[in-house]
């Protein structure tokens, strides 16, 4: 497929499902069918794996790491180090779903991140990702890309339903601890661990917690994904030393109380 008919997909608006802002609203998370067309996944998947390859540091052997180290392979920031894969990170199709989704007037970046679950890799323990970062409000949204088809044996995204209004394990980091304490914790919420088709994709709240399952194939489980925020959204003091290392690195140490409008967080879509 010709380059030009790629970038115009990652531009073209995608036609939200009636009802889809609801259930994200509700639930916390959608998931939605047919987002990107194979070719564009193939192509920029080749990409950002090329790139996950070449910027990787954890090659220690599986039974040397820790529980966080086996999840998975963790790249960030992808936008800044290859021309061609910032042009998916700033796919203004995606942005928009996420605008719509949190029913705000646009969206900046918070990071990118690519996250490979290798042959054998263990699970990603509950949790939630607005742990880590010093935002005010919770109009955060993570859209999560599988690069290839995902069936349960990989490892696909699992959702605890309407889970981000709940406080408790909101001070937990992704550990073992974290795991045990809201599997015990979430059992009052409906679970959703189905796989993904190519091209389908979800949007998940900052405050919905969720997990993975270990990856028991024997290839890798490749995923892209595109933090985004309010346009609008307001740096809070670092609330622990996660949040002060997120401040420092993604959000380019500004000032405690403003918008982070740096060149790091730009502005994604806007109505």
């Amino acid at each position: 497929m010709h380059k030009k008919i790629l970038l115009s997909q990652l531009a073209t608006p995608y036609p939200l499902p009636a009802g889809a802002v609801e259930f994200y609203q509700e639930y916390g998370y959608v998931k939605l069918k047919e987002v990107l067309c194979p070719e564009v996944i193939g192509y920029y998947g080749q990409l950002i794996t090329s790139e996950v390859i070449r910027l990787n540091t954890l090659t220690k052997p599986m039974e040397e790491r820790t529980t966080y180290e086996r999840a998975f392979l963790q790249i960030m920031n992808l936008w800044r180090e290859h021309e061609e894969v910032r042009e998916f990170v700033f796919s203004e199709r995606l942005a928009k779903i996420a605008t719509d989704l949190m029913q705000v007037q646009g969206v900046r970046l918070y990071h990118d991140q690519a996250l490979y679950k290798e042959p054998s890799g263990g699970i990603t323990p509950w949790h939630a990702d607005q742990f880590y970062w010093p935002l005010a409000t919770e109009k955060t949204v993570t859209v999560w890309i599988p690069l290839q088809t995902t069936p349960m044996e990989m490892g696909p995204l699992a959702f605890a339903e309407k889970s981000q209004s709940v406080e408790i394990g909101r001070d937990l980091e992704i550990s073992d601890e974290s795991e045990a304490h809201m599997a015990t914790q979430l059992t009052q919420f409906t679970l959703n661990e189905a796989p993904f088709d190519l091209g389908e994709v979800s949007f998940h709240a900052g405050w919905l917690f969720h997990r993975a399952g270990a990856n028991r194939s024997q290839i890798a489980r490749k995923v892209m994904t595109m933090i985004y925020m309010d346009k609008d959204q307001t740096i809070t003091a670092p609330k622990n030393t996660f949040q002060e290392a997120d401040w420092r690195t993604w959000l380019n140490c500004k000032e405690i109380g403003t918008t982070p409008n740096s060149p790091l967080n730009p502005v994604l879509f806007s109505y």
